[in-house]
């Protein structure tokens, strides 16, 4: 079963212009994540998907494989399509192009359901949340699922509501202490031709609200295995001071983290 990773890299970031390539601890950001990726013991092969030709001929000189995509996706799930669609691959991991301290185990993680579960077409990981802040906090992704592991909703907003509690903070308290949500992170894992026809599927009214793509998946229908990992997540480089946060953490060794390798419980559920 042939799996490839797929790293959509675009140069015009709005809010960090040419942020691919950015330097971190004396390579290119893309370089980093690439590399993360080659560790993921479950991966054949790494593309990066990019729209210009500045990231494709770095991506060249590290070693690596560029595919040139289109400059008119809207969105990395679309340009990740385009390159998928040009492999023979069963399965398709998309790695966000700004996760330089991306966990490769994460990657197994992902993996891992669809190579046990011919009928899955869609996973992702989510790590404990055990933090009141991340749990109030929009710009942390929550996800809730069912017995089975199935994503239910993710949602910017601390979910579920415990009704007994006075007040948000009390509920999100609650529900971070009682385990009940956990947090998302952005990695997906698709069968190829469940990816090719997540990219034709039109935005869903609570994707557009929350701006979560995933919610697409899950309005028309589209089952999504959550993986329970152990760990932490990295840092996302979104702006400049996120940049200047990782260089900092990243600075003065070869590589930025000395991973532990997680594990993951397959689900006997049926």
């Amino acid at each position: 079963m042939a799996i490839v990773a797929i790293i959509p890299a675009r140069f015009g970031s709005t809010r960090l212009p040419g942020k691919p390539l950015s330097q971190i601890n004396g390579k290119p950001m893309v370089q980093h994540v690439w590399e993360r990726a080659r560790e993921a013991r479950s991966i054949d092969r790494v593309l990066v998907a990019t729209d210009d030709e500045r990231i494709a001929a770095v991506v060249r000189a590290f070693g690596g494989e560029a595919a040139m995509t289109s400059s008119a996706h809207a969105t990395g799930t679309n340009r990740l399509a385009e390159a998928a669609a040009a492999t023979d691959a069963q399965i398709v991991v998309n790695i966000q192009g700004d996760e330089p301290m991306l966990d490769p185990a994460f990657i197994d993680g992902a993996v891992a359901p669809l190579q046990a579960e011919p009928g899955l077409s869609m996973s992702t990981v989510s790590l404990p949340l055990v933090d009141v802040e991340e749990m109030l906090s929009s710009a942390v992704v929550k996800v809730v699922t069912d017995a089975r592991g199935d994503a239910l909703y993710f949602s910017r907003s601390p979910i579920p509501f415990v009704r007994d509690a006075v007040d948000l903070r009390e509920a999100a308290a609650q529900a971070v202490g009682r385990g009940l949500a956990r947090k998302h992170v952005g990695l997906y894992a698709y069968r190829r031709e469940a990816l090719l026809r997540f990219a034709t599927l039109p935005p869903s009214p609570l994707e557009q609200a929350e701006s979560l793509e995933q919610l697409r998946a899950l309005h028309h229908g589209m089952r999504i295995r959550v993986v329970a990992m152990e760990g932490r997540s990295g840092v996302a480089v979104d702006t400049p001071s996120d940049l200047e946060r990782v260089r900092a953490m990243m600075a003065g060794g070869g590589s930025p983290l000395h991973f532990t390798r997680n594990t993951w419980l397959p689900n006997t559920s049926s």
